[in-house]
C-alpha cells in the first residue's frame, strides 16, 4: 500500500552502521591523485602531513561498507534521521502529476548536511593526537560544521572563509566564532598562498581555491593542526552517504522508487550524499532511475569543464585529481551560492559523470532564485541558494513529467536552510539580483592553461 503521507520518518535505531563506498561498485576505478611534489601517485606518507591515518584508508579503500564509530553514531543522533518530505503543495502548486519528494538535511544543528563529514573528520583527527584544524569554507555552511564539531571533540579551529562570504553572510561568520573557531576573510595577509593573491589582485573576492591554498598551507607549517576538507573528496563523500542511506529506507516506507535523484553540486559531498547509494542500484541492479547534479552557471565545471588531471588549489599545494574542472587558478563571479563556487568537482562524481551514470544540469542565479521563492512559499521552508539549485531541476523535471502525463518519482537532497541568507533573498526580491554570466571568453581562457 502506497504511503501518501507528508513526512516520512526513520527510528533512531535506523541510522546507518556502516557508510558506502562506490568505489567498491564503480564499474572504471578512479585514476590515483597525484603528487604536486613529484608527479607520481600520491602516497599514504605524503597525505598523512595533513590527514590522520584512519582519513586516509578511508579515501583510498575499495570496501563496499566501511563502519562508523559509535562516538559518531551517538553524535549522528542529535538530529539523525533526517525526515522525508512529500511536497504536496509544491506539486499543486505546479499541477504536476509527479510526486515530488525532498530529504531534508537543514535540519542538522549546523543547517546543513556538512555535519555528516565534520563530526567523523573531528573525531579521527582527536584520536591521532591532533590539537587543531585548519579548513576553508564557501558560504559558511562547512565552517560552521567543522566549528561545531571541533568543539564537540575540545579542538581548535581554524576557518578561512571567501571574502564575498565573509562580507555577505556575517552571521555565518557570528556563529562558527560562537563555537569557539577563528574566522578569517581570505585571502588573508597570514599565509604564503594569500598574500601572493593580494599582491596580484589587492581587491581579490576569493574563491574556494584560495581559502583551500591558506587552510593546507597552515596545517603544514603547524604539527598540532591537520587540515580539514568538507567536500571534493572520496573520505567525504563517504561520510554523506548516511543521506541516502537513509532515503532509500524512506522511499521504501512511502511506496515508490525513485525515477529521478537530484541534488545540487559544488564540490559534490550532498550530491554524492544522496546519490552514491542510488547509483549502486544503478550499476548492480540495473535501476532505470536518472540521477542529476545541478550547478551554476556561474561556475559550470561539470557541464562545461574540462575532464583532466588538475589540482584542488590555487597555489598547488593538494595532490592533483582527475575530475572535471575550469582549472585550478578559475575565479568564479561573486553568486550568492558561495558553497557551489569551486573550479573542480568530486572525482568520485566526475567519473561517474564521463562514464555516463549520471547528469548534470546548470542554472542562472535569478532562476534558481525564482525556484527558492516558489518552493519557501509552498513548502513554508528557505532554502539556501546553493540547495536552490536542486529544488530548480526538481521543479523542471516536475514540469516535464506534467507534458508528458507521466507519474514521475522525484526526489532531491536539500542540502541545507537559508536563514542565514536573506541578504542574499533581499537582493532577489528588491530586483537587485543580477545573473552573473560568465563569458566564453573567460571560460576558453581558463580551460586553455589546463591543455
Amino acid at each position: 500500500m502506497k504511503n501518501e503521507d507528508t513526512k516520512i520518518l526513520l527510528e533512531e535505531s535506523e541510522i546507518p552502521t556502516s557508510w558506502y563506498n562506490i568505489q567498491a561498485d564503480m564499474p572504471t576505478p578512479l585514476k590515483p591523485p597525484l603528487s604536486p611534489a613529484t608527479g607520481k601517485p600520491a602516497t599514504p606518507e605524503e597525505l598523512g602531513a595533513i590527514f590522520p591515518e584512519e582519513i586516509i584508508k578511508q579515501e583510498m579503500s575499495t570496501e563496499r561498507f566501511i563502519e562508523i564509530p559509535e562516538e559518531v553514531r551517538e553524535l549522528y543522533r542529535l538530529w539523525r534521521p533526517s525526515p522525508v518530505y512529500r511536497a504536496h503543495r509544491l506539486e499543486k502548486a505546479l499541477d504536476t502529476p509527479a510526486r515530488i519528494y525532498f530529504k531534508y538535511e537543514g535540519v542538522s544543528p549546523a543547517g546543513s548536511h556538512k555535519l555528516n563529514t565534520a563530526i567523523p573528520q573531528a573525531y579521527y583527527n582527536k584520536k591521532q593526537g591532533i590539537k587543531r584544524l585548519a579548513t576553508e569554507t564557501g558560504a559558511g555552511q562547512w565552517g560552521t560544521a567543522l566549528a561545531m564539531a571541533c568543539k564537540f571533540f575540545d579542538m581548535k579551529c581554524s576557518v578561512y572563509m571567501v571574502k564575498v562570504s565573509y562580507e555577505q553572510k556575517p552571521y555565518r561568520r557570528s556563529i562558527m566564532q560562537l563555537f569557539g573557531a577563528e574566522v578569517f576573510a581570505s585571502p588573508t595577509d597570514k599565509t604564503d598562498a594569500g598574500r601572493a593573491v593580494l599582491k596580484e589582485h589587492p581587491d581579490s573576492l576569493g574563491s574556494l581555491g584560495i581559502a583551500i591554498s591558506e587552510a593546507v598551507e597552515d596545517a603544514v607549517k603547524n604539527s598540532d593542526t591537520n587540515y580539514a576538507l568538507g567536500s571534493v573528496l572520496n573520505h567525504v563523500v563517504l561520510h554523506q552517504t548516511v543521506i541516502g542511506l537513509e532515503a532509500k529506507k524512506q522511499m521504501e516506507k512511502a511506496g515508490y522508487y525513485p525515477d529521478v535523484i537530484i541534488a545540487c553540486s559544488g564540490g559534490g559531498s550532498n550530491f554524492g550524499g544522496i546519490a552514491m547509494p542510488f547509483v549502486h542500484d544503478k550499476i548492480k541492479e540495473g535501476k532505470k532511475v536518472r540521477i542529476i547534479a545541478a550547478e551554476p552557471t556561474a561556475c559550470p565545471s561539470l557541464t562545461k569543464g574540462k575532464f583532466t588531471y588538475d589540482y584542488g588549489d590555487v597555489a598547488h599545494l593538494t595532490p592533483k585529481m582527475m575530475m572535471y574542472t575550469l582549472g585550478s587558478d578559475f575565479v568564479p563571479p561573486g553568486i550568492h551560492a558561495g558553497g557551489l563556487r569551486y573550479h573542480g568537482a568530486s572525482p568520485l562524481e566526475s567519473q561517474l559523470l564521463h562514464d555516463g551514470f549520471i547528469e548534470a544540469v546548470a542554472y542562472d542565479q535569478q532562476d534558481i532564485f525564482e525556484a527558492a521563492v516558489l518552493f519557501a512559499q509552498n513548502e513554508g521552508i528557505v532554502p539556501a541558494p546553493e540547495s536552490a539549485h536542486a529544488i530548480k531541476a526538481a521543479i523542471d523535471e516536475a514540469l516535464k513529467a506534467k507534458e508528458a502525463g507521466e507519474k514521475k518519482t522525484i526526489l532531491f537532497n536539500l542540502s541545507g536552510h537559508g536563514y542565514f541568507d536573506m541578504a542574499s533573498y533581499d537582493n532577489y526580491l528588491s530586483g537587485k539580483l543580477q545573473n552573473s554570466s560568465l563569458p566564453d571568453k573567460v571560460l576558453q581562457e581558463a580551460l586553455s592553461k589546463l591543455d
